[in-house]
């Protein structure tokens, strides 16, 4: 009897054994397969993570980081930026992205990127489109403007004819500051012959012209424009145009219509300006020393950047705002592009070397123009609200 009791509580305990084996071994399978989904999981978020940060390059043709030492100044913080910057290095007939620890991730013309007989000279400003996959270059003193296409490394599209200038079809006169519309269509400063172009998608003849011929270079909007070196977009759908004659920044919309007009004040040969916000304007004295200033539509200084000695601007042709408040800045004949504090009047950030040009990893030769990667491009930032034609 007993050893029957005691062999019923023998079997139960074996039981209960198995039954606790088997459910552990369950929870260990669980644990398991939680773990590796978790794994996979974190991995395909983190591989999200990295392909959208915007300090990593996202267009096509530019999906791997830059690795190794970067070539910036001395003091110089990669954090400024919000992303890889794009350079016109006119000098060295190049263009270059470089990210914010001072990597180059991207060069054109590189050997066999161009077709047999086609040139790439003096790129004078480059702008993205509004997807980050094409770059928009003006070869001002050749006449021409260049769709660069970043993944295949040719240019698609041509306006202008390469050394020679005019005011007819095809035809150019110092291009300046070309940018490609939401729309496709190109609009396009083009200095001596006194007038803005837009040119629609794939043409080569003017789809609209403000302003007059040769020989009409006085401040006349918008039948006339006194050297216009750049159409920039504003948030209200219009766009500021700078005329070179007699410091003007106009105004306008793409049917011509003329808003206001001002004296960039206090500025010699005014450059490029553009809006940081709504009655902020961003412009640079292309002098020797040159000057970086804010200004209102009145005219009023907000502020201004005029170093002097040793850390004095020279001819600087473009400014940008950055989203943190800071200034992009391309220094042409200093041979650097720089980042303004305007907090504190300082140079956060530097690639070149001041004075001195070369086509080395670090430095630049003229650098006339800069913009930065999708989604902190000047027409990526602006394409929601840019004037169509």
């Amino acid at each position: 009897m007993a050893r029957n009791m005691f062999s019923t509580i023998n079997r139960s305990r074996r039981r209960q054994f198995r039954l606790a084996r088997t459910l552990l071994v369950v929870l260990v399978l669980v644990a398991v397969v939680l773990t590796q989904c978790d794994t996979r999981g974190g991995r395909r978020r983190a591989t999200s993570s990295t392909t959208t940060s915007p300090t990593k390059p996202a267009a096509a043709g530019l999906a791997t980081p830059a690795t190794g030492p970067g070539h910036l100044a001395p003091g110089s913080d990669p954090s400024v930026l919000p992303g890889p910057l794009l350079i016109a290095d006119r000098g060295n007939n190049r263009l270059l992205i470089v990210d914010p620890q001072g990597r180059i991730t991207w060069q054109f013309p590189r050997a066999g990127d161009l077709a047999p007989g086609e040139t790439f000279k003096v790129p004078d400003d480059a702008f993205f489109t509004a997807d980050g996959k094409q770059i928009l270059a003006t070869e001002e003193d050749d006449f021409v403007i260049s769709l660069v296409d970043i993944a295949s490394h040719h240019v698609v599209w041509r306006y202008g004819t390469s050394g020679h200038s005019g005011s007819g079809p095809n035809q150019l006169w110092n291009p300046d500051d070309a940018l490609v519309l939401p729309t496709g269509d190109v609009l396009s400063a083009d200095i001596k012959n006194c007038r803005i172009v837009l040119i629609a998608p794939g043409a080569h003849d003017t789809e609209r012209v403000f302003g007059g011929g040769p020989g009409t270079c006085r401040h006349d909007p918008t039948r006339r424009f006194g050297s216009p070196n750049g159409a920039f977009p504003m948030r209200n759908g219009h766009y500021l145009v700078t005329e070179i004659n007699s410091d003007w920044v106009d105004e306008i919309d793409l049917t011509g219509h003329l808003y206001a007009s001002v004296h960039a004040p206090g500025i010699g040969y005014p450059s490029d300006t553009n809006e940081v916000s709504a009655g902020v304007y961003l412009t640079v004295d292309y002098s020797s020393p040159g000057t970086i200033e804010t200004f209102d539509p009145t005219g009023k200084v907000i502020w201004r950047y005029h170093p002097t000695g040793a850390d004095a601007l020279n001819k600087p042709s473009l400014a940008l705002p950055l989203p943190s408040g800071d200034v992009l800045c391309n220094d042409d004949f200093n041979h650097r592009v720089i980042v303004v504090d305007p907090r504190t009047d300082k140079v956060v950030w530097q690639y070149g070397t001041t004075g001195h040009s070369g086509t080395d990893p670090g430095l630049l030769q003229i650098p006339d123009g800069v913009d930065l990667l999708a989604p902190y491009s000047l027409v990526g930032t602006h394409a929601a609200t840019m004037g169509r034609p």
